[in-house]
């Protein structure tokens, strides 16, 4: 919706002119009772000229609020909803925080990783808790060795995963990673399918278009 607090212009342009004139009509009426008839007779009009509201389940709520925003917030009847103040509509939602790429201490890895590291970190110590580690060491393994393609070592890894935890994981001694060449070749392989898979799908489109012209062709009349 568009507010417009002009002077001598539309308020909610959705509404048009005549809906505003009737509430500032509304407004000059003395008897609250009429005033309140008139109003909710204004409500039912609202919603006809926006049919679309009524699978909305506060819909009425919002037809009263722009009622009142409409009439400048001096519209004194009896509402089935508490009227709303203009520092209400007015006020600005509060800014929402997105994580930037540069908040993160190693980009390549991203940003979910982090929050399943968060999860980890919050799991009771224990062979469940030291399996998931491994799991996220070898992952941030992979994820690695798709951005650099030169080796990495199992000490590296195991560092950023103790920087990204604040120490709070680690692996033990006995914790063995997935060999490098074997997440190389597993990468490898993928990318080949994908590839492969994409120029399969080009391939069918093209002989699908040379197949409906043929037939297009056969089926033109003799001129």
């Amino acid at each position: 919706m568009e507010y417009n607090t002009t002077r001598n212009q539309m308020v909610i342009r959705e509404y048009g002119r005549n809906i505003q004139k009737m509430i500032e009509y509304t407004l000059t009426i003395e008897d609250r009772e009429k005033r309140t008839q008139m109003a909710k007779q204004i409500i039912n009009i609202m919603a006809q000229m926006n049919p679309q509201t009524r699978d909305v389940s506060d819909a009425r709520h919002k037809l009263w609020d722009h009622l009142h925003i409409i009439s400048g917030y001096k519209l004194d009847v009896d509402s089935p909803f508490p009227p709303p103040s203009p520092q209400e509509i007015s006020r600005r939602p509060e800014r929402l925080s997105y994580h930037r790429p540069s908040d993160l201490q190693f980009r390549y890895y991203g940003r979910n990783i982090s929050l399943i590291i968060e999860k980890a970190i919050e799991k009771e110590d224990g062979d469940e808790k030291q399996a998931l580690t491994r799991t996220i060491a070898n992952h941030l393994k992979k994820s690695y060795l798709s951005w650099n393609r030169e080796s990495v070592t199992d000490e590296l890894i195991a560092e950023h995963l103790s920087l990204l935890s604040g120490g709070k994981l680690k692996l033990s001694d006995d914790d063995k990673l997935s060999n490098t060449s074997d997440i190389l070749a597993r990468n490898k392989k993928k990318k080949f399918k994908k590839e492969n898979n994409a120029g399969q799908n080009t391939g069918q489109n093209h002989n699908h278009s040379f197949n409906k012209a043929k037939k297009d062709k056969k089926q033109k009349p003799m001129e």
